[in-house]
Order: structure tokens, then sequence, then C-alpha cells
């Protein structure tokens, strides 16, 4: 038989686990001042010695700060500290479930207080999570109910994706409008030689699937900016950006505030790279960030929008393959954390220099009069589709409940007309803006550049009312606003649910493989492409490996 010590506890580690108990309960708040020593000494009883060493325990740990002369603080949290007083406070106090959730301090940057992990000895044979069951607050059942939304599948986009996937993230769903070329080989784990021409979003999310099959996967071949709508965004737990313009991130950053979510911003260039996260409420947002030249740039796109909206998606950013690992690492790691509830620095940037290796981080200021500032109130959820249900069925939704006042607004600008000053023809369009290229707006006759009739309002006396909300680029499972002047209301095509999102992309059923509705991806067979973008017939199947 095999005879070990019985652990104690000195009086200082238990004087020092009551005070880390009495933090996290919330008896003590960050900067709040301890009792004065000789208080101390007389509720717990030990000795001015004893005292001394409890707090030079917590000290040392970061739960608590000397001001000289003054007395002992408790600091602001951070991720090192909280654990150390959690495991103090368990050692002298183990918390039931329920007691800890009741207990823990609100607010982000506190860890629950919780009983400890039950031991669990894994199968490292079987069970390819198997190894994440040491770590003392991995959550299995938290990860694998998990939905993250990975907007860009490029570099980064690649990069976080095969992160979410090994770490067995349950349910991803990946965004991005561009197909691969050869230049995206050189930095794109994701993606094969014989992939050319072939969509981003649907690879990604393939690969993903080969690379764990126990997890669930969607794709959306489309533009974030006009594609996706806002019921998606509001039922992820995490966003993650992996983008290259400012367009695509203000998108993200408002879409992300009005449903209340985070997001997870990174960006790359040659050797440089930033992560930084933003949560509603905490801190300052994306757009708090732009600059006043970042501004005008944006403002473009209401003086010129075709032209403004063309020039962005075109730019180009050299980055490589070392620094999208870095950084990618790094984003999937943060919405680990906010999949666990863990501590992150919201409304900071943390920049990577690896010219010279230097890392630091750097707090924005907030705006107070930022535009994205905005959090939806209660949505109403509709059975409405954006294929079927008309701008008049939506706004007799909303004058049923707001009056005959409501007016519904759209995201995106519908273009109504385009009028030539020079010849004096006009063409009607109602189109929405993405719809329209910047060659579509000049004259098909003198080629001058056409004056642009545009709207986003719907109040009613439009002529196209029994036009589908989808015609006017209402994306399905969106959410609108309409308004009396007075109120808001928030309205979600809901009847898209079961269609819009369902991770089911590459399930096998019935020994088959699905992809995406009307144009399926399946074992063994070629991916259906537009004419010009097929690939040739030396270029390999995508296939997916048990």
């Amino acid at each position: 038989m095999l005879i070990k010590p019985i652990p104690r506890k000195s009086l200082p580690d238990l004087v020092a686990g009551k005070l880390a108990a009495a933090i996290l309960a919330g008896q003590f708040t960050t900067g709040a001042q301890l009792p004065p020593e000789r208080d101390l000494i007389k509720d717990f009883e030990v000795s001015r010695s004893s005292l001394r060493e409890a707090l030079r325990i917590l000290a040392d740990a970061g739960v608590i700060e000397a001001q000289q002369g003054v007395g002992w603080f408790v600091s602001r949290p951070s991720e090192r500290g909280l654990l150390k007083a959690r495991a103090l406070a368990a050692e002298i106090e183990p918390a039931h479930p329920k007691a800890a959730r009741a207990s823990a301090p609100a607010g982000p940057q506190r860890l629950p207080v919780a009983g400890e992990k039950p031991l669990r000895i894994p199968n490292l044979k079987k069970d390819r999570l198997g190894t994440f069951e040491f770590i003392s607050w991995w959550e299995r059942e938290k990860v694998r109910a998990a939905r993250v939304l990975v907007v860009g599948a490029g570099a980064l986009g690649n990069e976080v994706v095969k992160n979410l996937a090994l770490m067995g993230i349950g349910n991803l769903f990946i965004l991005d409008f561009d197909n691969v070329e050869a230049a995206n080989l050189s930095r794109s784990i994701l993606f094969r030689e014989s992939d050319s021409g072939r969509e981003k979003a649907m690879l990604a999310a393939a690969r993903a699937k080969e690379i764990n099959p126990e997890i669930n996967v969607q794709y959306l071949h489309g533009d974030v900016t006009t594609a996706i709508g806002l019921g998606i965004f509001r039922r992820m737990d995490v966003i993650i950006g992996c983008l290259d313009n400012r367009e695509a991130r203000l998108a993200v950053n408002r879409f992300a505030y009005w449903v209340n979510k985070p997001w997870v911003d990174g960006a790359i260039q040659e050797l440089l790279g930033l992560v930084r996260v933003f949560v509603p409420g905490q801190g300052a947002c994306f757009e708090c960030t732009l600059t006043e030249q970042a501004r005008r740039d944006l403002a473009l796109r209401y003086s010129c929008p075709l032209l403004a909206r063309q020039n962005i998606l075109m730019g180009k950013v050299p980055t490589t393959p070392t620094i999208a690992s870095i950084i990618g690492a790094m984003q999937a790691q943060e919405a680990l954390k906010l999949i666990h509830a863990m501590p992150v620095d919201a409304g900071k940037v943390v920049h990577f220099n690896g010219l010279n290796n230097y890392m630091h981080t750097t707090a924005y200021v907030p705006d107070e009069n930022c535009e994205s500032h905005w959090t939806y109130g209660e949505i109403t959820e509709v059975p409405l589709r954006a294929e079927t249900s008309t701008l008049e069925e939506l706004l007799n939704v909303a004058r049923a409940d707001l009056g005959p006042e409501a007016v519904i607004e759209l995201d995106q600008e519908l273009i109504l007309s385009l009028a030539c000053s020079r010849c004096g023809t006009k063409e009607a369009a109602l189109k929405p803006m993405s719809a329209v290229s910047f060659e579509a707006a000049h004259c098909p006759t003198c080629n001058e550049m056409r004056d642009v009739q545009m709207t986003h309002v719907i109040t009613g006396g439009e002529s196209f009312l029994r036009h589908s909300l989808l015609s006017v680029g209402v994306p399905p499972l969106h959410i609108l606003r309409a308004n009396n002047g007075v109120e808001y209301r928030f309205y979600e095509l809901t009847g898209d649910l079961p269609e819009t999102l369902h991770f089911r992309h590459f399930q096998e059923t019935n020994g088959r493989q699905s992809g995406r509705a009307g144009n399926r991806v399946r074992l063994g067979r070629r991916v259906k492409l537009p004419a010009g973008n097929r690939p040739g017939p030396s270029r390999k199947r995508v296939r997916l490996r048990k």
C-alpha cells in the first residue's frame, strides 16, 4: 500500500483562502479597501505575522495590492489572479455549483466561482479531444454546443477555421464572397492547387469537416455587407472577422453590436498583425477606433456609393503564412475564452511586430457618439420569408404594432432609377445597390455618369410594395427595423430559419453527403461552378474522408 502524507494547510493559506472567497463572492469589489489589519487579526483570530503572510500570498497572485500608508486594496481582476484566488477559495470552502453561480460577480472580467471540475480519465486512443479534459477550465459540452461565425476564408480565415475544428467547436458557419486563385495557396492551409476557381467558403467548410468529422459546418458564398441575415448573427456565440477592408469590418461591427454579440477582429500585413475583441457595452468598438481620414474614406460610399464599394472590394494586402498563423491562433484563442466566459480585454488591441517579435497592448478610447453603439430591443419573430414575402406584408405587420405612420428601414440602399442629365434618358432599376456596378451607372448611349435615385425607407406609397423582400436586397433570416417617429420595432424573418441556419453541410445522409440545397457537394463529384470558372480535366475532386 502506497502511503502519502496528508496535506496540511498553514494558517496563512487558510486566511488567504477565506479572503479570496470573500473577494470572489463580491464582498470586496475591484478597488475596494480591505478592513484594517487589526480588524482582520481579530476576525480571523490569528497573529499579525500570519495575517501579513496571507496578504503577501494574495498580493503575489495579483488579487490585492498595497498602497503605501493607506492599506490593502482589491486589484483589477486578471486571469492569473482569478484562477489563483479561485484555487485558494476552493481549497478552503469548495463551493456548491448553484451557490457558486449565485455568488459569482457579474461581468465578463470575472471568472465564475464554480465547484471543482469532476475528474474524468479520457481514452486518448479513441477520444480526439481527450487531452483537453486535463485543462481545469475546459468544458466539453460548452465547446460542443458553441456556434461560431467566421467571416472571411482567406489566409486568416484558414487558420481560424483550422484551429476551431481542431478544438472541437461544435458548429461553424463560414462566410466568404471570393473564389480560390493561385496566389492563395502560399498562405492558405485548407486550399489545394486543384481548387482554383472554387468558392472559398465551401472549401473551408468541407476541409474543416475533414479535419474533424464530429463538428457541424455550414457555409455561405456571399458578401457580409449584404448577403447574410442578421438573425444568423443573433444566434451565434462569437463572431470572428478575418477581413481585409474597413467596409466589411464596419458591417460586422454594427451587426454584432445591434444583436449584442462579441466579435474578434484580426488584421495582418507582411510580418505585422493585430487582434482585438469587441464586446457591446464594454469599451470601444471598431467604429470608435477609426481615424478622421478613415471616416472620410468610408463617407465616399455615400457620395459615390457604386464606385466606393467597387474600389474597396478590389483591395489586396500582402501577407505571409507565418503572421496568418500567429494572428489566426490568437483569434481562435480569444473565441475559446469568450465561449467559456473567461476574461477578455474588450476594447483593446494587441499588436504583434514580427520584425522584432515585440508585442504590446493598447486601450482604445470609446466614442460616446459612435453610430455603432445601438443595440436592438426586443425582436419579434414573424413567419415571413425573404423570398416569398412582400414589402407590403411586412409593412402591414409593422403598422399593426406601430400604427399607420410606421415605415420600414432597409439596411441597403435601393436603387430606384438611373437618369442621364446629358441625353435625358432614364432607366428604372429597382435593385439593391450591391446588384448595380459602377460601369452600369454609366449611360449606355453617351457613357455619361448617370444620376442615381435611391432610398432605404419604405413609406407605403411605393409602386413596388408587392415585390419580394429578397428582390430589394433583404437576405433570408434578416431583422428589419420599423419606426413611427416615436419608437422602433424589430422584426425577424423567422420563416427562413430552417433553411438558412442548419449546420448540416457535408453530413452523411443515407450514405450520401449533403451540400447546399439546390447545388450539392457530394463525395466523388465535382463542385458545380459557373461558366468560365470550371476547373480543367486534370484537377482533382473535393473529397471528404471518414
